[in-house]
């Protein structure tokens, strides 16, 4: 998790929060937070590069959509960020 991007850790903590979101859904809960248009060359090859380390799962539900799930090594990835996080903010 350390060697992510914080666009890439964005990526995982949308990921996480919806049920096999598809890329388009995931841009529009970036660009909501980020208040401002995600490119499509910004969010496939970040994508890309979390499917490749382990951390996302992508598949396909028809021929032009595909979806996106954490897998366990990511899900186990956002926690260990999580604890480490709260060591230092208490919210």
């Amino acid at each position: 998790m350390y060697d992510l991007t914080g666009f890439q850790r964005d990526l995982l903590y949308v990921i996480a929060g919806e049920e096999e979101p598809h890329g388009l859904a995931i841009k529009e809960e970036l660009e909501q937070y980020y208040e401002k248009e995600i490119h499509h060359g910004r969010l496939y090859p970040n994508l890309d590069t979390l499917v490749d380390k382990g951390l996302v799962e992508k598949g396909r539900r028809d021929r032009r959509t595909n979806f996106y799930t954490l897998t366990r090594r990511g899900r186990r990835e956002l926690e260990a960020r999580r604890d480490w996080e709260g060591q230092y903010v208490e919210l």
